[in-house]
């Protein structure tokens, strides 16, 4: 029973921050997803009534974030349209390169201030750093795929600490966002703004009309022979399947690693996460391979992953331990300031002189991907482009493909945390500022503008 009144008791959260969201005007100028309401209603809850909440309400939520971050990684490939090579262009490939540098810049300035500064005032370790990078380009999915790796490294706070800069940072991405929206608007750099007046009544309080409710998905399978979504369900598990035997393997071949290696233990600590990623490209690979891709609806496996998301969120908002947010609270202010100093930098200045055309749409959700989520990125995208006149969606959806097997979650995320409590800060630091200046000698030798183009 204790499982079933846990999950009852996420529902009624997540029921909560719709209803919130829905009777106040704010929150929804906000766009804050009725997922970081639900959760910051259980944490009040949890916060302050702890002894009046049985314990079987919240049992497990805890692990809760560290389960789901597989399945909504393993679904981002699945039923995914791979683009031809035809049709990545001169545009991916400037998508790509920015995306890449702020990515990587994450780590530079966030490692680097910490270790200069963070670590010889406030004692926090080097590790601190890499929450930026983490919480912003990974968000609430790609922490919750870290608890482990944290906790093997005997720093707890680490899972607390990430949500927290994951909830500040999507926040952060939408106010600032929509900051830097109407800057644009007055500066003449985009006409197509779609306001939050300018919505309809269902759209301002979250509600598809009643006669404008698009599918949710495509049904494959007869259900005389299995459900659909179970069906889409099996595959995303086997996705999750081939990762955890792509973990597996790892492990063993670490075996034949000299000893000073092996003793590092950074195979083991990396998280099965992104290898679920990976997973899915198999699979889909497969699908295509085996010409059995029309029996996956790309809708069908995207309800799926944002249902997990959901999930994940509320409950990992909700468990967060306020005590190491105050024991924490000033050199995680210092942090966040960097890294939107940081962020800001990349969407003010070198995206202008990076993209040739629709800088501004195709910065805009860049910009809310790298502070919050992909969907905080669509979001800003479709304030300025609702109609999709510009090559904003179509350029950043196929950089995705490219940018998240290594970023924002993806392989080196994951590698990051254990090489810095394994080999020291340095090392990650001048890696991560090599690859910034790879990106930075691609851009201006492939992709920079000639001298009459570029931006003053």
């Amino acid at each position: 029973m204790t499982a079933v009144v846990s999950f009852c008791a996420l529902c009624l959260l997540l029921v909560a921050g719709k209803a919130v969201r829905t009777a106040l005007p704010f929150l929804r100028k906000l766009y804050l997803p009725s997922s970081i309401i639900g959760g910051a209603i259980g944490l009040a809850l949890l916060s302050s009534c702890s002894s009046c909440i049985p314990e079987a309400w919240h049992a497990g939520w805890k692990n809760i974030p560290g389960f789901l971050i597989n399945i909504v990684f393993a679904t981002m490939f699945i039923g995914q349209k791979f683009p031809k090579m035809g049709t990545v262009g001169r545009a991916v490939t400037e998508q790509l390169c920015f995306g890449q540098i702020v990515a990587w810049g994450m780590y530079v300035v966030g490692i680097g201030v910490t270790v200069l500064v963070l670590t010889p005032i406030f004692g926090v370790p080097p590790v601190f750093g890499n929450l930026i990078e983490i919480g912003f380009e990974g968000g609430h999915g790609t922490v919750g795929g870290m608890v482990e790796t944290f906790n093997a490294f005997g720093w707890e706070a680490g899972a607390d600490l990430g949500y927290t800069t994951a909830t500040v940072g999507m926040v952060l991405g939408i106010t600032v966002g929509m900051g830097l929206v109407n800057w644009a608007v007055r500066r003449g750099h985009v006409k197509n703004i779609r306001t939050f007046e300018e919505l309809s009544a269902a759209e301002q309080r979250g509600f598809y009309p009643r006669n404008a409710q698009p599918p949710a998905g495509k049904q494959t399978v007869l259900c005389d022979s299995i459900d659909s979504l179970a069906w889409h369900l099996a595959v995303i598990g086997l996705a999750v399947l081939v990762g955890y035997g792509i973990k597996t393997a790892l492990v063993a071949a670490g075996a034949w690693l000299p000893d000073s290696v092996r003793e590092m233990k950074i195979i083991e600590s990396i998280p099965l996460f992104p290898l679920c990623m990976v997973g899915g490209l198999i699979i889909q690979g497969l699908l295509v391979l085996c010409r059995l891709d029309a029996l996956v609806d790309r809708g069908q496996v995207n309800r799926v992953g944002g249902a997990s998301l959901d999930f994940l969120v509320v409950a990992a908002v909700a468990t967060i331990r306020l005590d190491f947010i105050v024991q924490y609270w000033k050199p995680l202010v210092i942090l966040v300031a960097v890294g939107l100093a940081w962020s800001l930098f990349g969407a003010c200045w070198l995206a202008r002189r990076i993209f040739r055309e629709d800088w501004f749409e195709r910065t805009i959700c860049e910009f809310g991907q790298y502070t919050g989520v992909t969907a905080t990125g669509l979001l800003l995208l479709r304030t300025v482009d609702p109609e999709s006149k510009t090559s904003a969606s179509t350029v950043f959806g196929c950089k995705q493909l490219l940018h998240e097997p290594v970023m924002g979650g993806g392989v080196w995320t994951a590698m990051a945390v254990p090489l810095v409590f394994k080999l020291g800060p340095w090392p990650v630091i001048f890696i991560s500022l090599g690859v910034v200046a790879a990106w930075i000698v691609v851009w201006l030798v492939f992709l920079r503008r000639p001298r009459a183009e570029n931006v003053v």
